[in-house]
């Protein structure tokens, strides 16, 4: 279960200190990445190309010990799992907010993202896993190409977060901007890296 640690026991401290009480303590990364696999994949066997990014994202947050504490409120909470969050159009045509929890068998991920998606659009009742993993959240605005994305610091909820348009077409290559933004207690520079390195080698070997 999630339990509340002391800063000054983990490798936070320093960050808990200085970033905790800033007036905007989240980061936003942009970049492309390359989406090629992704899309032949999809194309390929038939399955949702959000999902198969979300996918990834867990595959690529997972090894990262950052991704499992998150600053909540005053407290720095750890986390045992991460669940990925995605946005999905209901019956009204509005939007509502689905949670799954990552797991690294993508047909028993894809299973759940299917069903759970689809009792979320038609019930309009939000899934929220929060209270028991790390979620990180996505937007996909599928409608329009992006060239960047900043999310927003509401001072509440200081998850990571993904947003990504409509991919692009390159010659014979697909490649996405994607942007993600996350709390600087959370994690520095250098693991917002490691994870959009990540990201782009769990792609290539899908």
């Amino acid at each position: 279960m999630p339990h509340s640690v002391d800063p000054k026991q983990t490798t936070r401290a320093f960050a808990y200190e200085f970033w905790m009480k800033a007036p905007n303590p989240m980061v936003t990364f942009i970049k492309t990445i390359d989406v090629t696999r992704l899309v032949k994949v999809s194309k390929r066997k038939g399955l949702k190309f959000n999902m198969l990014l979300d996918w990834c994202i867990g595959k690529a947050a997972a090894p990262i010990k950052e991704f499992y504490m998150l600053p909540v409120g005053n407290e720095l909470i750890q986390y045992e799992s991460i669940a990925i969050n995605t946005i999905v159009k209901n019956k009204t045509a509005e939007v509502s907010s689905c949670d799954i929890l990552f797991n690294d068998k993508l047909e028993e991920f894809n299973n759940e993202y299917m069903q759970y998606t689809s009792e979320v659009a038609a019930t309009c009742q939000d899934r929220d896993l929060s209270e028991n993993s790390m979620v990180i959240g996505t937007s996909a605005i599928i409608d329009t190409e992006i060239d960047g994305a900043v999310g927003m610091n509401s001072g509440i909820f200081n998850n990571p977060f993904i947003i990504w348009g409509r991919y692009k077409k390159k010659f014979f290559r697909y490649y996405l901007t994607l942007s993600f933004q996350f709390h600087h207690t959370q994690m520095d520079g250098a693991h917002a890296g490691r994870f959009l390195a990540n990201l782009q080698n769990e792609i290539n070997r899908l």
